[in-house]
């Protein structure tokens, strides 16, 4: 492939918890390594989250000091910049205003990571804008609504891309109105997950959940509500762990007290996320030290079949840790039933747990090879970039 200059576009300065992070730092790694040149761009007038303090607020030395350190640690030095919109004269990190714009001039590609970047004038210039959808169903449900301001955002992009891979085909209900979105998924640098360390004796199934979005991307379609939230899954399956005879631990925000001891009494064990999400480090290491992961879907993604898949769960399968996972459509993509468990009912989750106990070993080998296969960064992005016509 011939060598591209690209620019990476997200939030992860602006909302960097450990998620976030690994999300966009497969993309840059990834096309790193297919030999591309790559740039990180943020140019928001989104004010930024500093998880430290737990605030938003104008000030954007912490979002800066966040990409500086990555830039350092994953080779991208001398190509970021942090651009904030929202304060007078429009100042910057990393590069100048000058830079960004004429790069925008310049590339031959321009990745809007999450969907989450605005449009301006400068970025306009740019008509190779491709969109990376991570959270389907939303979008695709308020086209159908005829959401004005949705439409014409999307239209503006060269290209659109979605983790939803039943998108498009007749098992997603939702209509798409004549556009044309093609799948893709989250993708992975492998080996910065793969670790020769076998679980201590006491590690449990874990994850990783935000319970407080509900709310934020929840829609009305056709009578029916549909939640951008997992909370309501979890409660559907929290007898889990005491039926399966283990600990599942969660690293989550619940605050309401009577709910923690509901989730304690059948068995989990609830941590708190808020030093990982400072540390992406930490995350990384939390995943690692995992016995496997336990995770449901959000209802969004479940109801709707939309084929969805975790970059979370993704990244255990990476380190070579088995993942049992609510059924989103995607095991229509992806193997499943060794390393790789989807589930509908309470008997699946407890055959899952029965396979894995039985064979760790194997389960492991298992949800390595479902990650190089599946999820490997140079594979993902590559048939991005292909699919494209890059």
């Amino acid at each position: 492939m011939k060598r591209k200059r690209i620019v990476v576009m997200g939030f992860m300065g602006s909302m960097p918890i450990a998620g976030v992070v690994w999300q966009h730092i497969h993309y840059v790694v990834g096309l790193q390594r297919l030999g591309h040149d790559v740039f990180y761009v943020e140019d928001s007038a989104r004010l930024p989250y500093n998880p430290a303090t737990s605030e938003v607020t104008d000030e954007f030395d912490y979002a800066a000091k966040v990409l500086a350190r990555l830039a350092r640690e994953f080779d991208f030095k001398d190509h970021w910049a942090y651009c904030a919109r929202y304060l007078p004269g429009t100042p910057t990190a990393g590069m100048s205003l000058k830079k960004i714009r004429q790069l925008y001039r310049d590339a031959d590609a321009i990745l809007n990571v999450c969907g989450t970047q605005e449009f301006n004038d400068d970025l306009l210039v740019s008509d190779r804008i491709f969109y990376i959808e991570s959270d389907p169903g939303v979008e695709q449900i308020k086209i159908d609504k005829g959401v004005k301001s949705t439409v014409e955002y999307l239209r503006r992009h060269h290209a659109l891309f979605t983790f939803g891979e039943n998108i498009g085909t007749n098992n997603f209900p939702v209509p798409l109105h004549g556009f044309k979105w093609l799948f893709t998924r989250q993708p992975v640098v492998t080996d910065l997950w793969k670790t020769a360390r076998c679980p201590s004796r006491a590690a449990v199934f874990t994850t990783v959940a935000n319970w407080s979005t509900s709310g934020l991307k929840d829609i009305a379609w056709r009578g029916k509500k549909y939640l951008w939230s997992k909370s309501r899954e979890f409660l559907r399956f929290i007898a889990a762990p005491k039926k399966a005879g283990e600990i599942f631990e969660m690293a989550t925000n619940i605050d309401d007290s009577r709910l923690r001891e509901k989730f304690e009494q059948n068995d989990w064990r609830l941590t708190s996320p808020q030093p990982m999400s400072v540390d992406y480090w930490l995350y990384h290491d939390y995943i690692q030290r995992s016995k496997a992961e336990f995770t449901v879907a959000k209802d969004q993604y479940v109801r709707l079949n939309t084929g969805w898949f975790s970059d979370r769960s993704a990244c255990y399968l990476a380190a070579g840790r088995p993942v049992i996972t609510q059924e989103t459509g995607f095991s229509k993509f992806l193997p499943t039933g060794k390393g790789l468990f989807g589930f509908k009912t309470m008997d699946d989750i407890l055959r899952a747990v029965d396979a894995i106990e039985a064979d760790y070993e194997g389960n492991c080998r298992a949800a390595r090879e479902i990650a190089s296969e599946h999820f490997a960064a140079e594979k993902v992005v590559g048939r991005l970039m292909q699919r494209a016509g890059l």
